[in-house]
């Protein structure tokens, strides 16, 4: 099966109020959206992608030539919209499921990416001490499920088909960087 992942990292990050968006704020001497991309791209899987459209991110993404960047112009509508750009990304790409993460996520390890990558459900979400979190795994049979618009994307279909969901534990945590505090947290 052909498995990409792909970061979402297309929102504007209305939460955070530093002196720049939160994905290209320093942490640990680097931009925060770079952890989330190496992190994914040192998984293994066939290709990779970031969701962009806030803000730009090709310097702060620049060492990873593998990742390729799927414009978001609609990001303002929702992470809906994000997660539609990357299966339609899929499709064309010919890829049979995604493993989908957020940008702003730097605790998630390159092997909870391959460990969700290589589920073979329709659904895996990755779990941290027994909560539900990132990534996610989507096979192509449920791509047609996501919603295409609004603030959520692949936990409406978590929640509406729990009968395809697999959990897979996870080392790490998926907590994400929301606010000036929460980057404190992690610096």
């Amino acid at each position: 099966m052909k498995v990409a992942g792909v970061l979402l990292a297309a929102g504007t990050g209305s939460r955070f109020s530093g002196p720049k968006h939160k994905l290209l704020t320093d942490l640990h001497g680097e931009p925060l959206v770079t952890h989330a991309a190496r992190s994914m791209t040192q998984s293994t899987m066939d290709g990779y992608a970031v969701v962009t459209g806030a803000v730009e991110l090709n310097k702060a993404l620049d060492q990873f030539s593998e990742l390729r960047v799927i414009e978001n112009p609609q990001f303002d509508q929702g992470i809906a919209t994000s997660l539609s750009a990357a299966t339609a990304w899929a499709v064309a790409n010919d890829f049979e499921a995604l493993v989908v993460g957020l940008g702003d996520q730097p605790g998630v390890l390159s092997s909870a990416w391959t460990l969700l990558a290589q589920t073979r459900s329709p659904i895996a979400v990755a779990t941290y001490d027994g909560k539900l979190g990132n990534p996610v795994r989507l096979e192509k049979s449920v791509w047609g499920s996501v919603p295409s618009t609004g603030d959520e994307g692949a936990r409406v279909l978590v929640r509406a088909r729990p009968d395809l969901v697999e959990q897979v534990a996870c080392e790490g945590s998926s907590d994400d960087v929301d606010t000036v505090e929460d980057l404190g947290q992690w610096n």
